[in-house]
């Protein structure tokens, strides 16, 4: 028997969690719609690198074989770059190909490697909910980052989430995110949650998989409840102090602290319990 890489319980720990969000009953990510990825743990003088759903692969029906794994410097470098084009992220995508067994990354690998280059960030799920694109179709995208609805949203989600305009998917959509991030982390000291793209599907990011399972879940609340307000004469957030109250109380604290350590699902539960040891918050 071969001994296991260290990639290998990393790639059984993102079937488990692409198939979580690509459960045909949410409909959160239909077909080869939406992808998954996890920070790779690494030895000293080691690329960091990611496992990154393979272009054309289903969430719902994922195996070890449908991610790819992919060093995130020289993603990065051509999102950084002044130039480059689709000439180059093909290089860089058939270069993993040829690494890996000939899947290529997803074209929206290079997002995940923007989002995976946060501080506290191990695991990213871009998905399609349908309650979720109703709102980015339309002309109420807006209402998804204008406030806080109740107070769960505010202990899932925080206060801030990031709505992008459309932007073709690829290097030019990860410059412009990148960018966004940047000012958003200047500004308030804290990376969302949450990123919105308009007419295209969210990207939920956090500390390992379970937080992202729960950060779609509650994105997905939060946009059904929009779109029941919206119907009912439009909604009414909490205000700004009841807002930062929320947030900084020690109760709802706690239970921000106590959800970190639980799961969503029980196969999330099962997924935790093997993560156990690998990363750090």
């Amino acid at each position: 028997m071969t001994p296991m890489t260290t990639a290998e319980p990393e790639r059984a720990r993102l079937v488990e969690f692409s198939r979580e969000l690509g459960r045909v009953d949410r409909a959160w990510a239909l077909l080869a719609e939406g992808n998954t990825s996890l920070l790779l743990p690494t030895a000293a003088g080691d690329p960091v690198a990611m496992l990154v759903k393979a272009s054309g692969a289903s969430m719902a029906r994922a195996t070890p074989g449908d991610f790819v794994r992919l060093e995130l410097r020289p993603v990065l470098d051509l999102v950084d770059g002044a130039g480059g084009g689709d000439a180059e992220v093909d290089a860089v995508f058939d270069a993993a190909a040829r690494a890996g067994g000939g899947r290529r990354p997803s074209v929206e690998a290079i997002l995940h490697a923007v989002c995976l280059d946060l501080p506290g960030v191990t695991a990213v799920g871009h998905t399609h909910p349908v309650p979720v694109n109703a709102l980015l179709c339309s002309a109420s995208a807006d209402a998804l980052t204008r406030g806080s609805l109740f107070p769960d949203q505010i202990v899932v989600l925080g206060t801030r989430p990031l709505l992008v305009p459309y932007i073709d998917p690829g290097l030019q959509l990860a410059r412009v995110v990148r960018t966004m991030l940047r000012e958003h982390i200047e500004a308030t000291g804290r990376v969302p949650k949450v990123v919105y793209l308009q007419n295209h599907g969210m990207f939920a990011i956090g500390a390992d998989a379970a937080e992202v399972l729960r950060i779609t879940e509650m994105a997905v609340k939060v946009a059904e409840v929009l779109l029941g307000s919206l119907a009912a004469g439009g909604p009414v957030y909490l205000s700004e102090e009841a807002v930062a109250r929320i947030d900084t109380r020690p109760d709802e604290l706690h239970r921000r602290a106590e959800l970190a350590t639980s799961t969503s699902t029980p196969s999330a539960d099962r997924a935790a319990a093997a993560r156990e040891g690998d990363h750090s918050s």
